[in-house]
């Protein structure tokens, strides 16, 4: 008997340890590369960094303001197509078609775009869109980017709201309100920490690719605004860049996978923030 104690303490430890070191392996590259970022990317910050065009190439000097602006326009329209379609796509799966053929279907397609790469989508849209409308374009980006974000925000909504207690469902509904009002009003209060949180990695995913870009959105040296002419990016920029001869293109590309790095860890932040105070105001 003490044996068989001793056994499963030995597998136990044994366990813990193995755990305990694979994510103090994983830490400690995540922090080398925040490390680095950090120390070769901040001398990049600058006032020109933020407010000028990308110089000439040989040429010292210039920023990523156009960038900067194209990423946050593909970014927020990737984001209004991708969540709420997304959201409402687990929604269908979690609380009307738990076992339909219809929602095995769109789950089995959720887990292959998840692992898709994503250059195969940048393909794809730009069969379907670039090539009829004849040009590259930040909606064609924005497409690419959304389709990326879909399925882990439908594969997260479900799940989270799977968690919900079916009591709570049924409390709402023996007290006479519909069933949309119940998946609004309850459902979704109840698992709007766990929804946020995959926006958050959908955002975070996207906010870092280059592949479907390249065959979609394509760059642009110049300011643009326009749904329908090719827009710069700051993932593409870096790219350029960092193949790029000139040292202070290297430069400026650190600067860019800086801001990135730090934009998403800033909404990843202040998304936990707001929901840690509201769940106490609740």
């Amino acid at each position: 008997m003490n044996w068989f104690f001793l056994k499963r303490k030995i597998y136990n430890y044994t366990a813990l340890t193995l755990s305990l070191l694979s994510a103090a392996f994983g830490i400690f590259f995540l922090f080398w590369i925040l490390k680095d970022v950090l120390a070769m990317g901040l001398p990049a910050m600058g006032r020109a960094f933020f407010t000028e065009l990308p110089a000439p190439p040989g040429t010292e000097g210039g920023g990523m303001a156009n960038a900067i602006l194209g990423t946050l326009l593909m970014t927020v329209l990737a984001t209004i197509i991708g969540v709420p379609s997304g959201i409402l796509a687990g929604t269908y799966l979690s609380e009307y078609g738990r076992k339909s053929g219809v929602a095995s279907a769109v789950r089995f397609l959720s887990d292959i775009l998840v692992s898709a790469p994503s250059i195969v989508i940048g393909i794809f849209v730009y069969a379907v869109l670039v090539r009829p409308l004849k040009g590259f374009s930040a909606l064609a980006g924005s497409v690419a980017l959304a389709i990326i974000m879909l399925p882990v925000v439908v594969r997260t909504a479900e799940e989270m709201l799977k968690l919900v207690p079916d009591a709570t469902r049924e409390a709402a509904l023996a007290l006479g309100a519909p069933h949309w009002k119940v998946t609004v009003h309850v459902v979704y209060r109840g698992a709007l920490r766990g929804i946020t949180t995959g926006v958050m990695l959908a955002v975070a995913r996207v906010s870092g690719e280059t592949a479907p870009l390249l065959f979609t959105s394509f760059n642009n040296s110049f300011w643009n605004v326009k749904l329908t002419e090719p827009t710069a990016s700051l993932t593409v920029t870096i790219f350029n860049y960092a193949m790029g001869p000139y040292e202070d293109w290297h430069q400026k590309a650190w600067g860019a996978a800086f801001l990135i790095t730090a934009a998403v860890l800033l909404v990843t932040v202040t998304a936990r923030i707001f929901l840690r105070r509201k769940g106490r105001a609740e």
